[in-house]
């Protein structure tokens, strides 16, 4: 079970409604119990303009974290001692689905690169926020599954 709190909910659903209709991207790191969202640039046009062979999608259907952001979040977030909760995506216009590509991009040779890591996906449909399903790779399965997804206030 992935808990989250609705501020977190609230936030991601703001980041994919900012950044639709192309798909937002970030982490979610807890530090002392509190959870923090990170926003982190979707750069997939950027890569699909510079190398169309190697990037066809567009940030419509695919994300690509900007990796200096993405470094900077998870260093604070191990200089904190505080806990990669998870990593978070929307899906415009797109059920919350853990898709093909989604699960090339959590894995590294042929496992995943961040095994007790959450990966949430924001269903969004223009302003309306459809669905949020969480994955986690099952050792047994040798594979992402849904796991449930618990959304409570913030304990004090």
């Amino acid at each position: 079970m992935v808990r989250l709190t609705t501020e977190t909910k609230n936030r991601m659903c703001q980041h994919a409604r900012e950044t639709f209709p192309e798909e937002c991207c970030g982490v979610i790191i807890t530090v002392e119990g509190h959870e923090e969202v990170h926003r982190i640039d979707n750069i997939q046009n950027v890569l699909n303009e510079k190398d169309e062979k190697n990037y066809p999608r567009r940030a419509e259907t695919a994300y690509a974290m900007e990796p200096k952001q993405l470094l900077t979040a998870l260093k604070a977030a191990e200089a904190t001692n505080a806990k990669l909760t998870a990593f978070y995506h929307s899906h415009p216009n797109h059920g919350a689905y853990f898709s093909n590509e989604d699960k090339k991009r959590a894995m590294f040779a042929k496992e995943p690169a961040y095994p007790d890591t959450s990966y949430v996906v924001v269903s969004i449909y223009g302003d309306e926020v459809r669905a949020i399903k969480a994955f986690g790779w099952d050792a047994a399965d040798n594979d992402f599954i849904e796991k449930g997804l618990s959304i409570a206030e913030q304990s004090r």
